[in-house]
C-alpha cells in the first residue's frame, strides 16, 4: 500500500440513513473536511452501524414469506418488507417527542427514498463502481470495535438475535457504494470561484462571524399540536433549567437528564468547535455577548426551547490547529489473516516495543505492510482530517512517545506511536479553503437534489398498489 493510502477518504456527502432525515424534513448537507476551523456537525456515523448497532442489525433480518412488491425500479423490485424495516428503523432511532409524519405519509416518504437509493445504486453499477470484500471486512471490523465487540462476538450476537450475517455484509456493501457514487457525482457538480471565496471571507469579517464557537446545547422539543398548557409547562421547565444552569449547576448533567437532542445528549450537549457561520443565527446572536462559561437565556424556535452554554470562543483569523507526527505499523487483513489475528500479532509486537526489546522503527521496517515501512513507519507531519477517523481518534488520544493498542481501520490493523505534536497557525490558503468548504456545504443540498432528480427522471418506476 502506498504511503498516502492511509490518508482520510472524503466524508460521505449524504448520510446513508437519509430516509430518517427526509421523513423528519431535515436537510442533511455534506460536512466539510479538514482543519479545526472546518469542522462541521457530524450528521451521520462514518460507517453505518457504528452509532446504533441494534438498529442497523435490523437490516440483516431474515426475509419474510408474506411479502409482495410495492414498486419496480428499472426491473428491480422493492418489497413491502423493505419499507416496513426502514419505517421500523426510523421509529427506533427517533428521539423523544420527535415529530414524525402520519403513518401513511411516512411510508410514502420511505418508499420514495428507497426508490432513489435503488436508482443511484444502479447508476453506480453502470459506471463500473464496486466495493471490494476487503473494504466490507474493514467496515465490519470497525463497527465491531466501535461497539466494543470482537468480530466473533458481533457474529454471535447477530446469530442469537436471528439475524443473517451475509445479509448484513451485503447491506453494508450497498451503503458504502452509495456513499462513493454520491461523493463522486455530487461533489463534481459544485463550482466555486476565487471571487466567491473573497466575498464570503469579507462578509464573515464584517458580520463578526469569523470566529469559532464551541457550544453546549440543551433542547426541549415541542410536540406537534401541543396544547397551550403543554407549551406553558415546557416553557416553565426551560426557565427552571436555565436558572439552575446560570446558578452553577453542572450543565452536562442537566443535558443528559433533560435534553431531547439525542445527537449530543450523551456528551453533555457539546457541539465541538465550529465556525460561527455554520451555526444558526439564533444561537450566534444569543451567545455573542456571553463570556466563556456563561449560559444563554431561553431561546424559542419552531423545534422547541433551547439553552446554550458558551464553552469556547476562538478568533478564526488567528486560529491554530494541531499537527501530529506519528509512525505506524500496518498489517493488512486477508482471508488468511483477519483483523483478530492481526490484533494479536500487533499486541505481541507492542510488548516488545514497550518492554524495550526493540524500537518501533526497527519493527516497522520488519513487519509493516505500508509504504512508510522503509522510513520506520514515519508518516511525517499531518493536520487534522488527513487520516481516516478510527486512526485519527487513536492518535489524538496518545501522548508523545506512547504506543497505542492495535487499531482496526478500513486498511487493516495498525499500531501507532505519537512522536510529537505542535500548534500551527492557519495560513491564508487554509482560511480560503475553510471559506470554500462553507460554500460547498451550502450548495451541496441543491446539487444533490438536481443529480437525484435527473437520475429519477431517466428511470422507469412502476408503482404497485398495495
Amino acid at each position: 500500500m502506498k504511503r498516502n493510502a492511509l490518508r482520510r477518504m472524503p466524508r460521505p456527502l449524504l448520510p446513508l440513513v437519509a430516509t430518517l432525515a427526509l421523513s423528519l424534513g431535515q436537510a442533511q448537507p455534506a460536512s466539510a473536511q479538514g482543519f479545526r476551523l472546518l469542522d462541521a456537525p457530524q450528521v451521520s456515523p462514518r460507517i453505518p452501524g457504528a452509532r446504533n448497532l441494534s438498529t442497523d442489525l435490523q437490516l440483516a433480518g431474515k426475509p419474510t414469506t408474506a411479502d409482495y412488491i410495492v414498486a419496480i425500479v428499472n426491473s428491480e423490485p422493492i418489497t413491502h418488507t423493505e419499507v416496513d424495516k426502514r419505517v421500523a428503523r426510523i421509529f427506533d432511532t427517533a428521539g423523544r417527542n420527535t415529530r414524525l409524519p402520519p403513518a401513511d405519509e411516512l411510508r410514502r416518504q420511505v418508499l420514495d427514498a428507497l426508490i432513489n437509493e435503488r436508482i443511484q445504486m444502479q447508476a453506480a453499477k453502470a459506471m463500473g463502481m464496486t466495493v471490494a470484500d476487503a473494504d466490507v471486512d474493514a467496515a465490519i471490523a470497525n463497527i465491531a470495535a466501535q461497539n466494543n465487540l470482537s468480530l466473533g462476538e458481533l457474529q454471535s450476537r447477530m446469530k442469537a438475535d436471528g439475524l443473517d450475517y451475509e445479509r448484513y455484509r451485503n447491506s453494508l456493501r450497498e451503503q458504502i457504494l452509495l456513499e462513493r457514487v454520491r461523493e463522486r457525482e455530487v461533489n463534481g457538480r459544485i463550482r466555486i470561484t476565487d471571487d466567491e471565496i473573497d466575498r464570503v471571507r469579507a462578509e464573515a469579517a464584517a458580520a463578526g462571524r469569523d470566529v469559532d464557537l464551541n457550544l453546549a446545547h440543551l433542547l426541549l422539543l415541542m410536540p406537534e399540536g401541543a396544547s397551550s398548557a403543554e407549551q406553558q409547562r415546557l416553557a416553565q421547565k426551560a426557565a427552571d433549567l436555565q436558572a439552575r444552569a446560570a446558578q452553577g449547576a453542572n450543565f452536562g448533567d442537566l443535558v443528559k437528564q433533560n435534553s431531547d437532542d439525542k445527537s449530543t445528549r450523551d456528551n453533555g450537549g457539546i457541539f465541538g468547535m465550529r465556525p460561527a457561520s455554520k451555526l444558526p443565527e439564533l444561537f450566534t446572536d444569543a451567545v455573542k455577548d456571553l463570556k466563556v462559561g456563561q449560559v444563554s437565556r431561553v431561546l424559542r424556535s419552531n423545534a422547541g426551547f433551547h439553552i446554550l452554554k458558551l464553552i469556547e470562543r476562538e478568533n478564526s483569523a488567528a486560529a491554530t490547529y494541531t499537527q501530529h507526527r506519528a509512525r505506524h505499523i500496518l498489517l493488512r487483513t486477508t482471508p488468511q489473516q483477519d483483523a483478530e489475528a492481526g490484533k494479536r500479532k500487533l499486541a505481541d509486537i507492542r510488548k516488545q516495543i514497550v518492554g524495550g526489546q526493540a524500537s518501533f522503527a526497527q519493527l516497522a521496517r520488519q513487519f509493516s505492510e505500508d509504504g512508510s515501512a522503509t522510513k520506520g513507519g514515519d508518516l511525517g507531519w499531518a493536520a487534522p482530517g488527513q487520516f481516516v477517523p478510527e486512526f485519527e481518534q487513536a492518535l489524538v488520544a496518545l501522548q508523545p512517545g506512547q504506543v497505542s493498542e492495535p487499531i482496526v481501520s478500513r486498511f487493516g490493523v495498525h499500531l501507532i506511536q505519537l512522536i510529537e505534536r505542535r500548534e500551527v497557525q492557519l495560513t491564508d490558503a487554509q482560511q480560503r479553503e475553510a471559506a470554500r468548504a462553507v460554500l460547498r456545504e451550502k450548495r451541496f443540498e441543491q446539487a444533490y437534489e438536481e443529480w437525484a432528480a435527473e437520475l429519477r427522471a431517466a428511470a422507469f418506476v412502476d408503482m404497485r398498489d398495495e
